[in-house]
């Protein structure tokens, strides 16, 4: 087996279990979900999905994007029953931005300038997840990001030609992930060590 296909098999593979520890905590009521983010990231997914199947592309790419598509709309759907409560003015914001720049990215035929939309509407969608997080750092299941940042990795890897298009998102998605694994268990710590002892 080729080395690009194992990387991208792992990447799959990894990117799709991921979400199955995630699940489980909504259903414990450990984890609470922001629709806001959910519903903008099912929307890419989907898309994203659509657009290769329309585009002829075929493989394991497809496939790890269609199932990325069905689990993003099944938390999406958790969500709306399980998911946070905690929604400011500043998410109703980063909600309008994301789906407004969603709009344009359906109409950008430049594919350079796609991938830059797509990054940049993925990071608003990530902002009231990041804030939400941020106040209730339990709230989350940290090892599904970290997980999926290292599945963004491992795609990257598997990529058969490096170029800004290419790897753009990837690298955006992998750091985001990393961040937000970072700043989650960070601001854990912090909040235990200021328990009372």
């Amino acid at each position: 087996m080729n080395t690009k296909l194992t990387f991208a098999i792992a990447a799959t593979v990894l990117g799709t279990l991921n979400t199955v520890p995630y699940i489980i905590n909504i259903f414990r009521h450990k984890t609470t979900p922001h629709s806001y983010s959910w519903l903008v990231w099912t929307i890419l997914q989907i898309t994203g999905a659509l657009a290769m199947l329309g585009g002829g592309a075929g493989g394991i790419g497809v496939v790890y994007l269609s199932v990325g598509a069905v689990l993003c709309l099944f938390v999406l759907l958790l969500s709306l029953r399980y998911g946070t409560k905690n929604i400011t003015a500043f998410d109703k914001v980063c909600l309008v931005g994301a789906l407004t720049a969603t709009a344009i990215w359906f109409f950008l035929r430049q594919p350079l300038l796609s991938v830059i939309f797509v990054a940049v509407i993925d990071f608003v969608a990530f902002l009231p997840t990041f804030r939400k997080a941020y106040e209730e750092p339990c709230s989350e299941t940290v090892s599904m990001y970290f997980l999926s940042g290292v599945a963004q990795l491992l795609a990257l890897v598997a990529l058969s030609a490096y170029n800004v298009s290419t790897t753009l998102y990837l690298i955006a998605l992998a750091i985001t992930n990393m961040v937000f694994t970072t700043m989650v268990l960070l601001r854990r710590a912090r909040l235990s060590s200021s328990l009372p002892k």
